[in-house]
């Protein structure tokens, strides 16, 4: 037995002459959530096909519960599952005839096999779809029922790439509770997402990539540290008074203001936390009126830009 779900060493991917996974060193332990960020071609569903067995790497190794992924594909597959962002279920089937044939084919007799269904449906909320096609499902109801198609048989490791994307919040926190209850039932999850908060939801550790690397690593809290010890933002009475109050914050602070799209904000990035409340006094001291501040930790969104310079969007796989 290891104690690392997955491990990887100068992996890499070649699509011609663009290497869209280019080095990429990874030590995921068992248990929990770990997540990948990354913007839109970064290379994060790649490098998840290649985990997966799905794709054969150009160069590095990688290794999933101890197993090689070239060497020792079929060991890879016996105790993974995958859910990418679209359901793969047949949709002229209803949820019920999807979970019975997966059942089957899994090994399940037939009575075991109704059995494992109800109570996929049933621990997933989809008793009442059951006997509906999938092709008449929700986004949400698409999304748990191919997750129930994934856990048939419970994996060791779970592969979730992007599985919230175009769903509505409600639906979103549904997912993430089965993603709650699938880690406290043992399944380590690898997840990639799109969504800041949903890693800092759910995620024990974050990797971010970008070009195929991976940029930095660590605890939420650790990268956000990465980039300030805090975030101070900052709404003027008058909108007209914006751009020189951010100035002299700038000034008193040794920071960068960043004018938020709201024509009264403005926010920085703060190492010296104490050294706010003298910034302010200077604001005032100039007659420029702040009509609400507040200070705290940097989100990830703004560690995300500052890391990467540009904002997550939908990958599209390559």
């Amino acid at each position: 037995m290891t104690d690392l779900a997955i491990e990887t060493a100068g992996l890499v991917k070649m699509f011609g002459p663009m290497r869209a996974v280019d080095g990429v060193d990874l030590k995921i332990p068992v248990g929990g959530v770990y997540a990948v960020l990354g913007p839109n071609g970064a290379g994060k569903t790649t490098t998840i096909r290649m985990l997966a067995t799905l794709l054969v790497p150009d160069g590095g190794t990688a290794t999933v519960l101890g197993h090689d992924v070239v060497r020792e594909a079929a060991q890879v597959r016996a105790r993974v599952a995958m859910t990418g962002q679209f359901a793969s279920l047949d949709e002229d089937l209803t949820g019920l005839e999807n979970l019975l044939l997966l059942s089957r084919l899994y090994g399940y007799p037939r009575r075991a096999a109704q059995e494992r269904a109800h109570q996929l449906l049933t621990a997933l909320d989809l008793d009442d779809a059951a006997n509906k096609q999938v092709k008449a499902y929700s986004g949400g109801m698409r999304r748990r029922i191919d997750i129930a198609g994934s856990i048939v048989v419970r994996p060791d490791l779970m592969f979730l790439d992007e599985p919230t994307t175009g769903l509505d919040p409600r639906s979103r926190n549904q997912v993430w509770e089965i993603v709650r209850a699938l880690v406290g039932a043992g399944t380590t999850i690898l997840l990639t997402t799109q969504y800041l908060e949903e890693a800092d939801q759910l995620a024990d550790r974050i990797a971010v990539i970008d070009h195929g690397r991976v940029i930095a690593e660590g605890t939420s809290g650790q990268l956000k540290a990465s980039v300030g010890t805090g975030a101070v933002k900052v709404r003027v009475a008058d909108p007209a008074d914006r751009d020189e109050v951010a100035r002299l914050l700038g000034e008193s602070l040794a920071t960068e203001p960043v004018l938020e799209s709201d024509p009264a904000s403005v926010s920085l990035r703060v190492t010296n936390p104490a050294a706010v409340a003298g910034a302010l006094h200077r604001v005032g001291e100039h007659g420029l009126v702040i009509s609400e501040y507040s200070l705290g930790q940097p989100s990830l969104d703004e560690v995300f830009l500052a890391l990467t310079g540009k904002a997550t969007e939908p990958e599209v796989p390559v």
